[in-house]
């Protein structure tokens, strides 16, 4: 998706809902975003289950990318925990800002029991697996595409008009100011140190594992990329680190979120711009939602740049 599309949709929802709209149509808004949101995971099913450079591989190869996976969340999400109790408050930043404004002063409401959304992600995701392995395939790659676009344009809209009763999101932008690129940054250096440390304890290629780490959940690009410059097998790597990526996110947010509120952020990566902005904003947020989009959004920009200059440095 074309990178002002995202910011096209949430705006054209927020108009839609800047004045303020029925609760009983709020409702029907809710009901399609969660739809389009089980076709968006079914989608990311797919991609993995209609890949047969993936499910070729999936003995020692796939176990090797899902441990250097675990390794660039765990280690992305370690320095945006560190970052928020130092140089980035999230959470305090957001509260001042409500104080400011006058508002109720208090955390972000927590969902009592487990959020039902929560354990249908993971499923629909395991629908699409299956699917993909079973019934369609061989569908195609432009049709996967269409459905994730569709879905993808409900759920920012969706999102514009849920933020239109947030304002305050907008104002919390505008709070982290410059700040809000250390969110990215820290990113990237977890997603570097877990290539450097995975690369010696699994024994992958240093160049493949780093490259496949630090390219935060861009999983397309990355994996054409590197089957180009390093072969098939470096472009598995390329590809399934970085899909299973947002696999890893949805299942395991329930525990994420606990971490710290940019830890989910962390985790998504550049998934925040499309597929793990709504799983995303549903854990920590709108305002760190919009956040965690701005994150994707710079490292979406970021890796095409980031590939060609990873092959220099290490060849």
């Amino acid at each position: 998706m074309t990178l002002y599309i995202p910011f096209i949709c949430i705006a054209i929802g927020a108009l839609i809902n800047w004045k303020g709209l029925p609760e009983k149509l709020l409702d029907v808004i809710n009901f399609i975003m969660n739809a389009a949101l089980m076709l968006l995971m079914c989608v990311v099913g797919l991609n993995v289950g209609t890949s047969r450079e993936v499910l070729d591989n999936i003995g020692k190869i796939g176990l090797n990318c899902i441990i250097m996976c675990l390794g660039s969340v765990f280690f992305a999400v370690l320095i945006m925990a560190l970052m928020e109790k130092t140089i980035l408050p999230l959470e305090e930043i957001r509260l001042k800002l409500l104080e400011e404004k006058g508002l109720s002063l208090k955390a972000a409401p927590e969902t009592k029991g487990v959020d039902p959304l929560m354990i249908c992600m993971p499923l629909a995701i395991l629908l699409g697996l299956l699917l993909g392995i079973f019934v369609c395939p061989d569908i195609k790659e432009s049709t996967l595409d269409i459905l994730l676009n569709i879905s993808l344009i409900f759920l920012y809209t969706g999102a514009g008009v849920s933020l239109a009763t947030n304002k305050i999101a907008f104002l919390y932008i505008k709070k982290l100011g410059l700040r809000i690129l250390l969110i990215p940054l820290g990113i990237f250096i977890g997603g570097l140190i877990s290539g450097f440390l995975m690369a010696k304890i699994l024994g992958v290629d240093m160049c493949w594992s780093v490259t496949a780490s630090s390219t935060m959940g861009y999983y397309s690009l990355p994996g054409a990329y590197m089957t180009e410059a390093y072969g098939v097998e470096a472009g598995i790597y390329g590809f399934m680190v970085n899909i299973f990526r947002d696999i890893v996110t949805v299942t395991a947010m329930p525990l994420i979120k606990r971490i710290s509120k940019g830890a989910p952020i962390a985790s998504g990566a550049g998934g925040c711009m499309d597929s793990m902005f709504i799983p995303v904003t549903r854990a920590v947020g709108p305002e760190l939602g919009i956040a965690g989009l701005i994150s994707g959004t710079i490292i979406t920009i970021f890796v095409p740049f980031w590939l060609p200059l990873s092959q220099m440095i290490m060849g």
